[in-house]
């Protein structure tokens, strides 16, 4: 199979103005490619834009809601053409113990973190098997490998990409398109921030023992960079991966092997 190159390839990246987002479309643009960030809030993404107008478009929709996405992808392809690249990374994670976990909630991970994924995948999935290449790298977790205590709902979500990407790798496996999950550990966001507040107020514990209290698990006793999320998925998107599909890469410092 001849390798493509990714220079001037067009690349969405769900909440990919924020966290791991952002340091995927970074990578992504260092590489040659035209990428459009999609998020639900406009700023984030059009603050990106502003900076990098030729290289960057920003575009806004729930990834759960089928028909704002349709306008957000159909918005991306006038700016920059047809989609060859897509990173779900767009996702979000609340705790609770199991049986407070009410049907709200449990809903609400699976339509961002699951049916997210599915929508925007079906949605740029023509794209690419009409170029007959493509690439799609589902930004998952190692909560999608393991289990973790309080988040459960999260877990099955996460789980279920992992799912969702070895049942899709399969189906397109003779087609030019790869489908790969690629799943950080805890690392070093906004998010990873607001949950050690969360645990400073509740335990009153100071913020360097609750740090030290989530990156027990990483054998490297560290928060993973998003840059190191990012170089995966860049890896990914690469002509040197063509033959690497219907995998889940841990990116955790070797809390998952």
């Amino acid at each position: 199979m001849t390798a493509v190159t990714v220079v001037g390839q067009h690349a969405l990246v769900t909440g990919g103005a924020r966290g791991i987002g952002a340091a995927i479309t970074q990578r992504l643009r260092a590489q040659g490619c035209r990428v459009t960030v999609l998020g639900r809030s406009a700023a984030p993404g059009q603050a990106l834009a502003e900076q990098d107008p030729d290289g960057i478009c920003a575009v806004t929709a729930d990834v759960a809601d089928a028909g704002q996405l349709a306008q957000a992808v159909d918005q991306a392809r006038r700016r920059f053409g047809p989609i060859a690249l897509l990173v779900n990374n767009a996702g979000q994670a609340e705790s609770a113990a199991f049986l407070k976990t009410d049907a709200a909630l449990w809903q609400r991970m699976l339509d961002v973190n699951l049916t997210g994924t599915m929508l925007c995948t079906q949605a740029v999935l023509p794209d690419m098997l009409q170029a007959g290449w493509g690439r799609v790298i589902n930004v998952a977790s190692t909560a999608g490998q393991t289990g973790y205590a309080y988040v459960s709902a999260y877990c099955a979500a996460k789980h279920g990409v992992i799912g969702l990407t070895r049942a899709l790798a399969r189906e397109l496996a003779a087609t030019g398109v790869t489908v790969n999950a690629v799943c950080p550990g805890y690392t070093d966001t906004d998010l990873v921030r607001e949950s050690l507040a969360r645990i400073v107020s509740r335990t009153g514990r100071d913020e360097a023992t609750a740090r030290a209290e989530l990156v027990k698990t990483n054998p490297q006793g560290r928060l993973i960079d998003p840059a190191e999320v990012a170089d995966a998925v860049a890896w990914l998107c690469g002509p040197g991966a063509g033959a690497v599909t219907g995998q889940t890469i841990s990116v955790s410092g070797g809390e998952v092997m």
